[in-house]
């Protein structure tokens, strides 16, 4: 696997560990990643959950709760270190701006077009800016609101395609069409990027469904520069989550896998179970709604919160809440290192490249 560069900054292994939560992707996965020569990313999702440092203050403790994990990160790793944030979120603008003062290498924007994003930087800020897009027309707008609004590019693009985990930016009907598969999509964004070469290289990452280094070969092979890979990383003993997270990927089936609709508003990828069943029986109602984290949720109208749900699973209570997973999640079979699985990776890429040079020999 080839290194690439993200503005000045070289990246030695094209991996990006996608941004997990509530609490699955934290300083001690992404520090792992990082520390092989990947991009170790910390999921901001919920984080005030995760610390209460200030009780009943949910803001604040999202703000003291990044701060630490970044932190913690760059304790244990010198590598980079970003940090995803939702559009979504209330306190996009809290997280953004604490991302950019503790000088996090970058920040990785999507559940929604962070077209205002650039205005948040500092004259003396050196955090790369990187949405996250489903489409190239998405792609397209982000670059021309920039350069017109802030004089500013992508310092990459990720492409994340419908065999993601989590929230998908696609319809329901959208997600099983080979029309938006991502080796589609790929291609069309690289496009948009060539587009802006004479100013500034755009590199593209792909991102949804990649588990193998046989898969990182195929997209490489497409144009992409890199990779995300995030349900891969749930099964190491550096991710965050509790045991009995981990657990569910390795003991489910391709066919627990389902596509549920958010109370966020998007259709999303996740494993079924106890939790599915209560919310579709209109168990799970919620009553108030005391943090306010996402914009576009109604809890008067939502079948049940979904930032209570993802933190329950993360600490491994899994009768009060569902599992995210991208396609290919059902894959796992134990729980390794991340050394481990990296090393995995570069011996299957390699043998997709030798397989390519006796084709053509």
């Amino acid at each position: 696997m080839k290194s690439f560069f993200i503005g000045n900054k070289e990246i030695q292994l094209p991996i990006i560990q996608g941004g997990m939560g509530v609490g699955i992707s934290l300083s001690g996965l992404a520090s792992a990643v990082a520390n092989e020569g990947g991009i170790g990313v910390i999921s901001c999702a919920g984080i005030g959950l995760l610390y209460k440092k200030t009780p009943g203050d949910y803001l604040k403790n999202c703000i003291d709760g990044l701060q630490e994990e970044i932190q913690k990160a760059r304790k244990k790793s010198k590598g980079f270190i970003g940090v995803n944030i939702m559009v979504a979120l209330t306190n996009f603008g809290d997280m953004v701006r604490t991302s950019i003062s503790e000088k996090a290498d970058a920040i990785f924007a999507g559940a929604g077009l962070p077209l205002d994003l650039p205005s948040y930087l500092t004259s003396d800020s050196k955090t790369l800016l990187i949405p996250i897009v489903s489409s190239a027309r998405a792609a397209k707008v982000i670059c021309e609101k920039w350069e017109s609004n802030y004089n500013y590019l992508p310092d990459a693009i990720v492409v994340e395609g419908p065999k993601a985990g989590g929230h998908l930016g696609f319809k329901k009907q959208q997600i099983e069409d080979e029309s938006f598969a991502l080796e589609q999509l790929i291609p069309e964004v690289v496009a948009i990027a060539a587009q802006y070469a004479n100013k500034k290289i755009i590199p593209v990452i792909a991102a949804g469904g990649i588990t193998t280094g046989e898969d990182i070969h195929r997209f490489i092979k497409l144009g992409a520069a890199g990779v995300q890979l995030g349900s891969v990383f749930v099964c190491t003993h550096e991710c965050d989550a509790a045991d009995a997270f981990k657990q569910v990927y390795i003991k489910s089936a391709q066919q627990d896998l389902m596509i549920i609709q958010s109370p966020v508003g998007m259709p999303g990828r996740a494993f079924g179970g106890i939790f599915i069943n209560r919310v579709n029986d209109g168990f799970e109602k919620p009553k108030s709604c005391p943090y306010h984290c996402i914009k576009t949720c109604d809890y008067s109208k939502s079948p049940y919160c979904i930032i209570k749900a993802l933190y329950n699973v993360s600490k491994g209570r899994m009768d009060k809440g569902y599992v995210f997973a991208g396609a290919n999640a059902y894959l796992a079979d134990k729980i390794i290192s991340v050394k481990e699985l990296i090393s995995r990776l570069k011996d299957e890429f390699d043998i997709a490249q030798l397989k390519l040079n006796t084709i053509k020999s």
